[in-house]
């Protein structure tokens, strides 16, 4: 889950990439995902599709136990707010959920009213 990242974990990214316009959408989903490289397109084996991914710099170290990076993975299911709008959460978000305009390379983003879409008449 996004609460579950820490800065620590995601310091030594450099970039992000992007495979949609995130700006058209309200969240994506995030996680760090154990991968063979530090640079490039990672597999993707998930349910839905993949949205974007980060870059590692040269200076982030693979795992001495398995030799893979840790790398973020922004990612859909297909019940997501995209693709059915007044489904599962049409108001709401799932917990690894993240409004995309918040992320940058190295820090996490963060929730926000237009990825939690409150219920209509409801206080945020």
């Amino acid at each position: 889950m996004s609460s579950l990242i820490s800065d620590d974990e995601i310091h030594h990214e450099v970039d992000l990439v992007w495979l949609e316009d995130v700006t058209e959408l309200d969240y994506v989903r995030q996680s760090l995902d154990r991968l063979p490289t530090r640079r490039g397109k990672p597999a993707y084996h998930r349910d839905g599709r993949l949205v974007g991914y980060a870059q590692l710099g040269p200076q982030a170290k693979a795992s001495r136990s398995s030799g893979t990076f840790r790398r973020r993975v922004f990612w859909l299911l297909p019940h997501d707010r995209d693709t059915v709008p007044d489904g599962l959460y049409a108001s709401g978000a799932p917990a690894e959920a993240v409004d995309p305009t918040t992320l940058t390379a190295g820090s996490k983003g963060r929730k926000t009213q237009r990825s939690e879409r409150p219920v209509q008449g409801a206080d945020v």
